[in-house]
């Protein structure tokens, strides 16, 4: 993996989850809330754990292993849930910023939420990010249309198509 995949596939992450948040934006707060089903129960449960992860894998990159993830109900609507987002991405940012093809191959180590401790090569791990807010993006999807809501394309072509159109405007 090099280091303009990399930083193309965080690019492609900001943007999903972005078209996510977008897609929610029609919620009703108690729709936001509401237990509807999937892995985390609701929207909110489900977006949080989406964005929870990311920043426990940054903190995992800066050499620290948080034991626990911060609660969903510390989100108490979807503006809440965008600024402590934008925070996060910022940081994500920065840490991208800073990457070069040296540290993409170096093993990082840290512990998971249960104590275990893993090693494996940065690139890996930071594929593996991205790959799970795919697919609780999915989870999303789904939860949106359960509540009777639309929820936009964030598919990697879509991306892919939107930047191109960009670029040739």
């Amino acid at each position: 993996m090099n280091l303009d995949a990399i930083q193309q596939l965080y690019a492609y992450n900001a943007w999903a989850d972005q078209k996510t948040i977008a897609g929610c934006e029609s919620l009703t707060n108690e729709q936001f809330l509401q237990q509807v089903g999937g892995s985390f129960g609701s929207v909110r449960n489900t977006l949080a754990h989406i964005m929870d992860v990311e920043w426990l894998y940054l903190e995992r990159w800066h050499g620290r292993s948080p034991s626990a993830f911060p609660k969903a109900e510390n989100y108490a609507n979807l503006s809440d849930m965008k600024k402590r987002w934008a925070t996060i991405d910022s940081s994500m940012n920065e840490f991208l910023r800073g990457l070069t093809p040296e540290t993409l191959a170096r093993d990082t180590e840290f512990r998971n939420i249960k104590g275990n401790l893993y090693r494996h090569p940065l690139w890996q791990v930071m594929q593996h990010v991205v790959n799970h807010g795919t697919y609780h993006r999915g989870q999303v999807t789904t939860l949106l249309r359960q509540l009777g809501a639309t929820p936009q394309a964030s598919d990697l072509l879509a991306f892919y198509r939107e930047r191109s159109a960009a670029a040739a405007s």
